[in-house]
């Protein structure tokens, strides 16, 4: 198997795993991977459950379409992720439940919105911040994530969602996973008295596992 067959078998693989636990649904939410020189991406209006390798989008980092399906609309907001990290390998954008919801309540710190509950979303993404609601799809949302993509792993999006990113598809998804529990566990204990983690110890975990 080529690594490109093998990229496209594990992107259909995990996005299944990720829909069928819940995080996606109905044909909400969109994926990305670095593909050699290029990008494979989920195709739009597709259920991320349902893909299909063959029909992955290839396009080109500046959003050339290659083959495949027609990209999703959330193309440029992928782009633009790459464009400020190159490091990146992948970009996963969910509107997984309580993420979600977090991103919908009007207290949400936009410099701060997933304040850090456990360690572990600090060690995989770093502080997330929270970018005001613009139209899906729209320009105006890729630019706004973009804006913070270079100082930041993971951008909430009001109303919306959360985009991404890792160092594979695996990593990304992983990524998304853990921002997912942090956001639960944020909602659950919503209202009570919560012992975050100090400014101290999330510098700490930032010093030692260097995200952002």
């Amino acid at each position: 198997m080529s690594p490109e067959a093998a990229l496209r078998a594990e992107i259909v693989a995990l996005c299944r795993s990720l829909f069928e636990r819940g995080l996606a649904h109905g044909t909400a939410g969109n994926v990305s991977a670095r593909c050699g020189a290029h990008l494979l991406m989920s195709p739009t209006r597709s259920s991320l459950g349902r893909l299909v390798a063959e029909e992955l989008s290839l396009v080109t980092l500046d959003g050339r379409h290659i083959c495949g399906a027609q990209p999703t609309k959330e193309a440029a907001l992928h782009l633009g992720i790459y464009q400020q990290r190159p490091e990146a390998g992948a970009v996963v954008h969910l509107h997984s439940t309580f993420a979600t919801a977090l991103s919908c309540l009007a207290d949400t710190d936009p410099s701060d919105a997933m304040p850090p509950i456990t360690p572990y979303l600090v060690m995989r993404v770093g502080r997330v911040p929270m970018v005001p609601y613009f139209p899906p799809g729209s320009d105006a949302l890729a630019d706004a994530v973009r804006a913070k993509a270079r100082e930041h792993r993971a951008v909430l999006m009001a109303n919306h969602g959360f985009a991404v990113a890792g160092r594979s598809f695996e990593d990304a998804v992983a990524n998304a996973e853990e921002l997912e529990e942090n956001a639960k566990l944020l909602m659950l204990t919503r209202g009570q008295q919560v012992s975050l983690l100090s400014a101290a110890e999330v510098s700490a975990l930032l010093a030692a596992f260097g995200q952002g």
